[in-house]
């Protein structure tokens, strides 16, 4: 379980095929110490095993299994050595819940339409896949490559989002244009208000 908030930017520094599976290796800023193997690591919002874990000089690397549905429904299969990933350690027991409740479990890819700068500040219009639209409410919540960013307005299948400053600088959506692809996983809450409707 994630929060959205996120806590370092990683870096693809290799990978290689292991029959079903894609080996990554990420370069953090994280203590090696603290990493244990079986962790769960947000990875751009992809929860993560960590399989492996060792400094090589200043910089803490360690390694995930990325198998092939991920690999399908995520920009995992895009990722090359020097992508840039937002990072986000497993939630602890009595830890800030300082954005939303963010499992991890990526619901598709969606695709900047356009980005407008204004006052150190970006609106985001994101057009989301067509079956999850209908989860995706103004002023609800949605993670975009593990951000946890609030809805401003929604038309159709298209939504937008306000990133302040500080989510430019800290994250790699700073980076982000148009027809970029980002994971999206939408609000759990929304699913499950959706799914309790259906069944009524």
């Amino acid at each position: 379980m994630f929060t959205g908030i996120v806590t370092d930017v990683g870096e693809v520094v290799a990978m290689r095929p292991r029959e079903e599976l894609r080996r990554l290796r990420i370069a953090c800023s994280y203590d090696a110490d603290g990493i244990a193997l079986g962790a769960s690591i947000a990875c751009s919002g992809v929860c993560l095993t960590v399989v492996a874990v060792a400094r090589e000089g200043a910089r803490t690397i360690f390694e995930i299994d990325a198998a092939a549905e991920t690999l399908a429904v995520t920009t995992v299969g895009t990722w090359a050595c020097g992508t840039r990933v937002n990072l986000e350690r497993a939630l602890k027991i009595g830890d800030e819940l300082g954005g939303h409740i963010v499992t991890g479990h990526v619901d598709g890819v969606a695709r900047i339409l356009s980005r407008d700068d204004f006052d150190d500040m970006s609106r985001f219009w994101v057009e989301a896949p067509r079956a999850l639209s209908r989860f995706i409410a103004k002023k609800g919540s949605v993670a975009l490559d593990g951000v946890s960013l609030t809805v401003n307005e929604v038309e159709g299948d298209r939504f937008s989002v306000l990133l302040i400053p500080h989510t430019l600088s800290v994250t790699t959506l700073g980076a982000r244009r148009a027809g970029d692809a980002l994971n999206i996983e939408v609000d759990l809450m929304a699913r499950y208000a959706a799914r309790l409707s259906e069944t009524r």
